[in-house]
């Protein structure tokens, strides 16, 4: 909002209330509020002249104060867990990801789903780098999978097929994370061995869980 100070440099106006959605907060001086970003409109020489006006800068004062007790609470965040997808860049497109934490998520998997919405997946994280392999054991959804080493850069890019039990090791052995996607997902999105997950994005997610992984590098 706009909230304009007509205010006389020689006299104080009357003390009134701005209302908020949570109370009234009292403000002295003479204003009008209009819905538009916040401005305070005055003098720049009357704003940065304390000693010249006081009168003025307390007005000013007393308006960012009446803003900002305006402003309504941040909503909490819902509680997070493993079927909770989040935001994570993968060479700089975003998917929506699950992150397997757990030994219990990891075998688990994507393991009984009928269906993978469009740029989702699921990110496994490891606690430390490894060689990696996966299966296909009740998973009947074509699948790719991207291998990752502890910087978050992508290493190997592999097609999984239904059903299929044969393991698909990594041939790195510096792998730290593994991101399932839908059949396709890398390829067209041009996204290859050298490309990078948002590590910032991942940590974000990783602190909803209250997960910590010291594998991980900046």
């Amino acid at each position: 909002m706009i909230l304009s100070i007509h205010s006389s440099l020689s006299r104080m106006e009357p003390p009134f209330f701005v209302n908020c959605s949570f109370g009234f907060v009292p403000v002295l001086g003479s204003f009008t509020i209009h819905h538009s970003p916040f401005t305070i409109h005055h003098s720049l020489q009357t704003v940065i002249s304390p000693f010249k006006h006081p009168i003025a800068l307390s007005l000013a004062f007393l308006a960012v104060l009446a803003f900002t007790a305006c402003q309504p609470p941040k909503e909490a965040l819902p509680p997070a867990d493993g079927q909770t997808y989040f935001p994570v860049s993968v060479g700089g497109h975003e998917l929506q990801l699950q992150l397997a934490l757990t030994p219990a998520e990891q075998q688990k998997g994507l393991m009984s789903r009928d269906h993978l919405a469009e740029d989702h997946g699921m990110l496994f994280l490891f606690e430390r780098p490894d060689r990696r392999g996966f299966w296909m054991h009740n998973t009947r959804i074509p699948l790719d999978i991207g291998y990752f080493d502890a910087g978050g850069q992508l290493v190997e890019v592999h097609k999984l097929f239904p059903y299929d039990e044969t393991p698909v090791p990594s041939r790195s052995q510096e792998i730290l994370i593994a991101v399932e996607t839908n059949r396709g997902w890398y390829a067209a999105h041009g996204v290859k061995p050298g490309a990078r997950i948002d590590l910032d994005d991942l940590r974000a997610a990783l602190a909803r869980r209250n997960h910590r992984n010291a594998a991980l590098r900046p």
